[in-house]
């Protein structure tokens, strides 16, 4: 079997992502690697549900664990000169007032019209939304970074979301262990492709069909 991009890898492709000045929120999982990984001369404030904006890369050094100084998933952050500290009813006021350039999140499914669905899989039975709605209809632009297929190798890129959507049209880019896909009002637009992977087989494990791009290209990163 090809080898398909590592989780920090997909992370790293979604941190080209980032402009200068960027205000940016990170989903629990995949998504949070990106704050390591903020291109060279780039200033981007991280934001988390529970009361941030401007942390920096997650923590790595035990000796910087503090129980009071975590995201919204858990994880031990670091701090960046001018941080702001706030409840999370201020907090989830600039999601909902549209002050987040960027959102980046998990995905169990995505649709061709760009429909979520992140919060619950049937087959486990359990789900959690926490924010995740708010964020993914109030972001200016919103980025799903997942694995192009389950484990069980179906598609995860459908026609038709089959799980509990969390928002209806509301991804711009797709970001995979395969691929980045562009959503747009004309279908799903194939930009990138991972090192020794065809067109067909992206094609063949994504259920609508994709259009190609002119200038398609390997991941860059």
């Amino acid at each position: 079997m090809k080898a398909r991009l590592e989780r920090t890898t997909m992370a790293l492709r979604v941190a080209k992502e980032f402009q200068d000045g960027d205000i940016v929120n990170l989903g629990i999982g995949i998504p949070t690697l990106a704050s390591d990984f903020v291109p060279e001369g780039r200033t981007v404030l991280f934001h988390t549900e529970n009361g941030a904006i401007g942390f920096g890369p997650l923590a790595s050094d035990p000796a910087e664990y503090d129980i009071n100084l975590i995201n919204a998933g858990g994880q031990f952050i670091t701090l960046m000169p001018g941080i702001s500290f706030f409840d999370s009813a201020l907090s989830f006021a600039i999601v909902r007032g549209g002050h987040l350039d960027v959102a980046v999140l998990g995905g169990l499914q995505v649709s061709e019209r760009g429909d979520l669905a992140n919060w619950l899989n049937p087959r486990r039975g359990v789900g959690n939304v926490g924010g995740g709605m708010d964020i993914a209809v109030g972001a200016k632009r919103l980025i799903v970074v997942m694995e192009h297929t389950t484990k069980e190798g179906e598609p995860k890129i459908l026609r038709e979301c089959t799980y509990e959507l969390t928002a209806k049209e509301c991804v711009d880019l797709i970001v995979t262990d395969l691929a980045v896909i562009d959503v747009t009002k004309d279908g799903l637009v194939l930009k990138e492709i991972a090192p020794g992977y065809t067109v067909e087989e992206v094609q063949a494990v994504t259920e609508p069909k994709l259009i190609v791009a002119t200038d398609i290209r390997e991941i860059e990163l």
